[in-house]
């Protein structure tokens, strides 16, 4: 996975849009104005921060040395992901997809429903 296919692969999700709320080498993937990853663009190896249930993050941590606490993030809630062939892109894709859930799972019900009537 390269840097397009990650952005992509998270503009395909219904309501998400892409910001760059902390300068323009920092891209962020929010949903209803929630960030669910971000990812900086000057770097050689592509790496992303997702938002993890808390005991999911450590087991992965646990489990896979290219998954890290997030870097300047809560690291309860967010794990660095360093996507250098060590984890599969099965994986890659499973914790983008939970960081997304996690995400619209906290939002109000009308923003849900909003979310749900979108196409995309």
């Amino acid at each position: 996975m390269d840097i397009e296919s990650l952005r992509t692969y998270c503009l395909k999700k219904k309501g998400v849009e892409e910001d760059f709320p902390f300068g323009e080498t920092t891209l962020v993937f929010k949903v209803k104005g929630k960030m669910f990853l971000l990812t900086s663009l000057n770097e050689d190896v592509l790496s992303f921060n997702a938002k993890c249930d808390p005991e999911k993050a450590i087991e992965l941590r646990e489990r896979y040395d290219a998954v890290q606490p997030g870097y300047h993030m809560n690291k309860k809630h967010w794990n660095t992901v360093t996507v250098d062939g060590r984890l599969s892109q099965k994986l890659v894709l499973e914790m983008i997809d939970d960081s997304y859930d996690l995400v619209v799972q906290s939002l109000p019900k009308k923003e849900k429903d909003e979310l749900k009537k979108k196409q995309k």
